[in-house]
């Protein structure tokens, strides 16, 4: 597929994946290893790298790897890179493998995912970590969180992936290999696509980001996370049925592909934006869209500084390109979604649209306005959230980014 995007870093997809008899050789091999469990987030990342999403990563990231993503956003070879992919250990089992020698990691649900060969062990900086991937150590921050977590130790070194867990059977249809999302492009014949990246049903906001790239581009890769998201977000097959249900009823169905990837989201706002792109670019996108307020959450990133740091980032870091959205909203007067870029009217004529703000007046079964979402999407959500138990219920916290003030862009305080 000679006309698509090259990977991130290589001119090739690296799939770790093993198949045939190197699976079956290496499965019989890990059962006489030591196992070192897994969080989930550190096996989807493994997941990634065994499909060719992490290309062109070989393994988790050793010390000055580590340090240098943390710091600068590249590798020690120069690579870029905008967030770290590290396994740890406590210190007791790290001090137990020998350098050189090879682990079997476990997932959390007790599954053979892979071997690894240890080549470095290193202490975890976990504010270090935090201060520069996240711009916070609050404990309070679901990313961080993950971070001060994790056990002391990390190993770093190749790994042999043996299996994609859950993700191919529970997802079938929507879980995609980049090389399955390349050969749709390449059958449809794109040579343009923007990546819609969501973690929540699609909203009109939304709806109005997705047509706005159609406008220019050859297609639509709507491309959403079904690893773990924090206590409240909405479930994966719920998310799968809306975006079906408005594929089928509001776009032109030869114009979008959906899919999805089985990474955790981390909630850190600007480096994860950059990473999005990044991975997107070894599914064979062109184009990665950037919002408001990018795989944020709460009010601990301005809405647009996802954007603002794709625009610092070296020319040559990255091959896939911004498509940066200016924040969206209904107005009233003009009669439909818009943007501050065409919008004459004051926040009195608008009403902001975001999926914090639909999940916190689904779950507490209050109104949605009519403009908010299309009703073939509410309908679904409304049946979701009339089977889920008020005592499982999360609050849902609605932080100013959902309604345009206060921290909105100085040119919507009107």
């Amino acid at each position: 597929m000679p006309d698509l995007i090259r990977p991130h870093g290589a001119d090739e997809l690296h799939s770790l994946l093993l198949k045939g008899d190197a699976l079956d050789a290496e499965r019989r091999r890990a059962a006489t290893l030591p196992r070192l469990p897994l969080t989930s987030r550190e096996t989807g990342d493994l997941i990634m790298m065994g499909i060719g999403g992490f290309t062109p990563l070989t393994g988790f990231m050793d010390e000055a790897d580590w340090r240098g993503v943390c710091e600068r956003m590249t590798m020690k070879e120069g690579l870029f890179w905008p967030i770290p992919i590290t396994l740890s250990a406590d210190r007791d089992a790290a001090a137990a493998i020998a350098r050189g020698s090879d682990v079997a990691l476990i997932a959390p649900d007790g599954e053979l995912m892979a071997t690894m060969t240890v080549e470095s062990t290193y202490e975890i900086d976990r504010a270090f970590e935090c201060g520069h991937v996240y711009r916070t150590t609050d404990a309070d921050h679901p990313g961080v969180k993950m971070v001060l977590e994790q056990k002391a130790v990390n190993l770093s070194g190749p790994v042999r992936v043996l299996s994609e867990g859950m993700f191919p059977t529970e997802f079938a249809g929507i879980y995609q290999r980049p090389a399955e999302s390349r050969r749709v492009f390449a059958e449809r014949g794109w040579r343009t696509i923007a990546a819609l990246q969501l973690r929540n049903p699609m909203h009109r906001s939304h709806e109005y980001l997705a047509k706005i790239a159609l406008e220019t581009l050859d297609g639509l890769y709507i491309h959403q996370l079904v690893g773990a998201l924090k206590p409240g977000d909405i479930p994966a097959d719920v998310r799968v049925r809306c975006i079906d249900a408005l594929v089928e009823n509001y776009f032109l169905p030869e114009s979008v592909l959906q899919g999805g990837y089985p990474l955790d989201m981390r909630y850190a706002g600007p480096r994860e934006g950059l990473l999005h792109g990044l991975f997107r670019q070894n599914f064979g996108c062109t184009h990665m869209i950037i919002g408001r307020d990018h795989a944020g959450v709460g009010d601990y990133y301005g809405p647009f500084d996802a954007q603002d740091i794709w625009r610092e980032i070296p020319d040559d870091a990255l091959t896939i390109e911004m498509l940066p959205i200016d924040w969206t909203f209904w107005c009233y007067k003009c009669g439909g979604m818009i943007s501050m870029r065409t919008c004459p009217h004051g926040k009195e004529d608008r009403l902001f649209l975001s999926g914090t703000a639909l999940r916190k007046a689904l779950s507490e079964a209050g109104d949605v306005p009519p403009e908010f979402s299309r009703p073939e999407v509410l309908a679904i959500l409304r049946e979701y959230y009339a089977g889920v138990d008020e005592a499982d219920r999360v609050e849902v916290k609605l932080h100013s980014k959902a309604t345009g003030s206060p921290t909105a862009p100085s040119s919507d305080k009107t």
